[in-house]
């Protein structure tokens, strides 16, 4: 069991910010920090150097100095870190912390909406995945990144999107406020939709969800229908949840509440609030840690 006095940094990176939050033993919360993004698969330097400024914010927030870390056990949670090439480079790089944890943003989901305790969850925020944790097994559903995965997520809503301008421009779907909107913002010129789309990361395609979000709620048919189809994907996340044995899901991410009421009922069914976020679930991970070094 952790002593009360012990230093624990939990992190919550994904594909558009990063989220800090350094607490004691006790459970007492020191401080909290955001950063830019922190999703291994767009490189270590960067994700880490979100943490870090994150982790600052929180040390300035509680007073203390920076050799303070040196006394913390971090759990980072970090999109991307489900990957093995990814992970391993990871945990070769040397950060400040007294011993540190790298475990995937779902991973810490789960752990923190369930309090450690059997559950699945499906994240729809940049991206979007399944996680179940059941026993000692991991079920993970999804989540392999844009463009061959993260279906129904804000990225996935950006791209979708883009695809629809183009047919539009092409004359092959009818225009819509949505589709102008859009399409306004690369001056009408697709030529400069594909420029951008050659090195646009998962939290640029991100920052086109908003306008779907607003305008199917306007009754656009083109934002209507890309909800729908972002909801029966997550559908599906959640059906193939429940086959591996999930009976409690918890949604989450900032898309959730959003996406929620396109849901089917047979799925709504399995949902339960989260007991705690990716950052608790972090800081229990570490905190688990550390117990585990002292009864060594």
């Amino acid at each position: 069991m952790a002593r009360s006095d012990d230093l624990f940094l939990g992190a919550d990176g994904g594909g558009t910010r990063c989220r800090v939050r350094l607490a004691l033993g006790s459970g007492v919360v020191l401080g909290e920090g955001e950063a830019g993004p922190a999703n291994l698969r767009f490189g270590s330097l960067q994700a880490f150097a979100a943490v870090l400024d994150g982790a600052r914010q929180c040390l300035d927030a509680a007073g203390l100095p920076l050799a303070a870390l040196e006394r913390a056990t971090a759990c980072l949670a970090l999109a991307g870190a489900s990957e093995p090439a990814e992970r391993a480079k990871a945990n070769e790089y040397l950060l400040p912390f007294h011993r540190t944890i790298i475990v995937t943003d779902a991973e810490a989901a789960c752990v923190g909406a369930h309090a450690g305790g059997d559950g699945a969850i499906i994240i729809i925020g940049t991206g979007s995945i399944g996680l179940a944790i059941i026993g000692e097994e991991r079920h993970r559903i999804g989540g392999w990144g844009l463009p061959t995965s993260d279906e129904g997520s804000g990225a996935w809503l950006g791209l979708e999107v883009l695809r629809r301008v183009l047919w539009a421009q092409d004359g092959r779907l009818d225009w819509s406020p949505l589709l102008t909107e859009v399409f306004a913002r690369f001056e009408r010129d697709p030529h400069a939709i594909v420029r951008w789309t050659a090195s646009a990361a998962p939290g640029d395609y991100g920052s086109l969800a908003p306008l779907v979000v607003a305008q199917a709620e306007h009754g656009d048919p083109v934002g209507r229908a890309l909800m729908q189809l972002a909801a029966h994907h997550i559908d599906a996340l959640a059906a193939r949840l429940v086959a591996v044995g999930a009976t409690r899901i918890a949604l989450m991410g900032g898309l959730a509440a959003t996406i929620e009421p396109y849901l089917a009922s047979a799925t709504r069914q399995y949902f339960v609030a989260p007991q705690g976020d990716a950052l608790a679930g972090a800081l229990r991970i570490a905190a688990d840690a550390a117990s585990w070094r002292i009864a060594e």
